[in-house]
């Protein structure tokens, strides 16, 4: 009976060790190879078209329209996005048809039945770099870039409980910004010791799909030149080209806002009429 207990503990002991090593081995994995991402969450920053009575700064959009146009545009397409709306932005019906000119694309059939090249209008839609999405994959590793027209609505890091319920009174919907700024910013961090890289992608923290990706720093300072006066660093061209993708993802959201709150003041006057009526009509009758 006791060469059996002292087996049973023996075993027991030899268990305990194994699992010890394991939760060990298991650790070291969890802080050189995380498994949730984004590794890091963005930091959430002040816009000017934040809360309720929030609008678009105009002189930021036509920034982050000429870091679209000098730098992203090389390889993300635009295509929800037409040149005309860009008179909300602040140009002039002239400057939108010069600036729609300085792009080409397909048009057709002719009366030949035959695609052709034209220069574009107000009412065409910003061109894709590449003639279809085969080549965008080919040309960049084998993955396609992300169309911007919606991609800062789509891209948003889930904030938890409870703050996405403060999320509801506050009308918090800067994730999208939040994220492309942190994105574009975080490629200067060295990736934690003993943390595998693979090779031609960049380590980012605040890749929201994995540790690494494939797209290169874009940013880089004095790459754009600004005409304001305003910052030419990548600090400042983040902000701005994620404000512009924000505007082309909901570029109504000023006329929403207005709306929503015309609405609670009309609510609010209602409420009380219907109150002061059932007063009026029932105040003589016993409860």
């Amino acid at each position: 009976m006791k060469k059996i207990l002292g087996g049973l503990a023996a075993i027991g002991v030899a268990l305990g060790m194994a699992s010890g090593v394991a939760l060990a081995q298991e650790d070291h994995q969890s802080e050189a190879e995380p498994t949730h991402f984004p590794i890091l969450k963005p930091q959430e920053l002040d816009w000017s078209f934040d809360g309720p009575f929030g609008t678009y700064d105009k002189g930021q959009l036509q920034r982050g329209l000429k870091v679209y146009r000098e730098v992203c545009s090389s390889c993300h397409s635009m295509s929800l996005v037409s040149f005309r709306t860009l008179e909300d932005l602040g140009y002039s019906e002239e400057q939108v048809k010069a600036l729609a000119a300085e792009y080409t694309v397909t048009d057709g059939p002719n009366a030949d039945g035959d695609m052709f090249e034209r220069a574009a209008i107000p009412s065409d839609h910003f061109p894709s770099p590449f003639p279809n999405k085969e080549a965008a994959a080919a040309s960049n590793g084998g993955a396609a870039p992300p169309d911007f027209s919606l991609l800062a609505k789509a891209r948003v890091v889930e904030r938890g409980f409870p703050t996405f319920v403060f999320d509801v009174f506050t009308q918090y919907a800067e994730g999208g910004p939040d994220y492309i700024h942190a994105l574009l910013t975080g490629y200067d961090q060295e990736p934690p010791e003993g943390m595998e890289i693979a090779e031609g992608t960049y380590y980012n923290p605040y890749f929201i799909a994995g540790k690494s990706l494939a797209m290169a720093p874009p940013l880089s300072d004095d790459i754009v030149t600004y005409d304001d006066g305003a910052p030419q660093t990548v600090e400042q061209y983040s902000r701005d080209v994620a404000a512009f993708m924000m505007w082309a993802a909901e570029p109504h959201m000023e006329e929403r806002k207005r709306t929503g709150f015309s609405v609670m003041v009309f609510l609010v006057i209602f409420a009380g009429l219907v109150y002061l009526t059932k007063r009026k009509v029932w105040h003589e009758l016993a409860h």
